[in-house]
């Protein structure tokens, strides 16, 4: 499990898009065209023609290798379920710094009902969120179908995201000019993955009556451009980007607010909001931990890891020593384990010496706020 833990600081990078200048090798394994088209234009795609089964598709606990940058992890997961009838959501929950989301909707915009991602994060009091619009679909030889979404503003040559879907594997590709300080987007993350755990997204979309072909949120207004972030030294904004920074804060409310993004984490309908408070014993004291949410228990009854339960985490923070508690924000509602491991012999990871209690389930209703406390954390594996 220690690529959970080190994918949590080095994932939280693409959130902001810094510190990748070249392109990283595809082990999403989409064929791209040696001349993509990286054109500044918008020309969303009508789903009442072909697409709106991007919804339908995208539903699942995803799992597999992620590549981020350069470095290699052979297993990540992203939980994507549904939220109302035409919307869907998943979110990398990376612990003390910050968190990644991208969420899937029906919107019209441009006059043309399509569908739009929004996606981005908070990391250490910077706020991001930035929106993309489906452009193009491609089907491939090996019956697999191909999505590709543009920055809603500034198009493939600002940054862009491409998914491939094959029976139950997902491929996915993310590029990005970092805003448009770059000349031209590159590949900065990359991730390949098989749908896990169905049942998990098949309740939401029954519960929701998803998928439908309607507007989740209207964008057929656009977006006002003297909104829009603009980099600096520049005279107008690039890409479809609300952002806002506030050192040493990571209130995602106030935050949202001050960016001035359309739509903010208070207007998602269903999701909720879980808060994990730990009490330390003298074992603990200074150690940091590592909180797991996750389908099934990650201990038996003695408080000892059941290592093939791990394939079942849904999301996977890491926690600095200092602090007590975490706020899982974006929550999709149902049944799950909670798991601390407090890191005894501090090497990053989770090994033996390290000391947790026995899994806690609980239950999240939608839009519950719900808090627990984990008091128990004195069984060393």
């Amino acid at each position: 499990m220690s690529d959970l833990v080190k994918a949590t600081s080095i994932l939280l990078l693409i959130v902001f898009f810094s510190g990748c200048e070249d392109e990283i090798r595809n082990i999403a394994e989409i064929n791209e065209s040696p001349s993509p088209d990286l054109s500044r234009e918008v020309n969303p795609l009508d789903i009442n023609v072909d697409g709106f089964d991007f919804l339908e598709k995208m539903q699942g606990h995803w799992t597999g290798p992620l590549r981020i940058i350069a470095d290699d992890f052979d297993w990540f997961a992203f939980d994507y379920r549904a939220i109302s009838p035409s919307h869907i959501h998943g979110i990398f929950e990376g612990g003390s710094a910050g968190n990644l989301l991208t969420s899937f909707f029906v919107t019209d915009f441009k006059n043309t009902r399509t569908i739009m991602a929004r996606n981005g994060g908070l990391l250490n009091g910077i706020y991001r969120t930035s929106y993309f619009v489906l452009d193009s679909i491609r089907y491939d030889a090996d019956n697999s179908k191909y999505f590709r979404l543009v920055d809603a503003n500034g198009g493939a040559a600002i940054m862009y995201m491409e998914l491939r879907f094959k029976s139950d594997s997902l491929y996915f590709n993310a590029y990005t000019s970092r805003l448009g300080l770059n000349l031209m987007p590159v590949r900065h993350m990359t991730f390949r993955s098989s749908r896990k755990n169905p049942e998990l997204a098949l309740q939401a979309a029954q519960q929701l009556g998803f998928p439908q072909n309607n507007s989740a949120w209207d964008f057929s207004g656009g977006f006002r451009q003297d909104l829009l972030y603009i980099n600096p030294g520049d005279t107008e904004p690039k890409s479809a980007t609300f952002l806002a920074q506030q050192t040493g804060s990571n209130d995602v409310f106030t935050l949202a607010d001050e960016s001035r993004d359309p739509f903010r984490i208070q207007d998602h309908p269903y999701l909720g909001y879980l808060t994990v408070n730990i009490v330390r014993n003298t074992a603990i004291e200074d150690k940091g931990w590592f909180l797991y949410l996750s389908k099934e228990p990650l201990t038996d009854s003695n408080g000892f890891f059941i290592n093939e339960s791990f394939s079942s985490v849904l999301r996977f923070p890491e926690i600095i020593a200092t602090e007590n508690s975490f706020n899982f924000t974006y929550m999709h509602p149902g049944e799950y384990y909670v798991t601390v491991i407090a890191d005894a012999n501090e090497d990053g990871s989770i090994s033996a010496g390290d000391i947790t209690h026995v899994s806690q389930k609980i239950e999240l209703s939608p839009e519950q706020t719900l808090t627990v406390t984990i008091d128990n954390i004195n069984i060393q594996n």
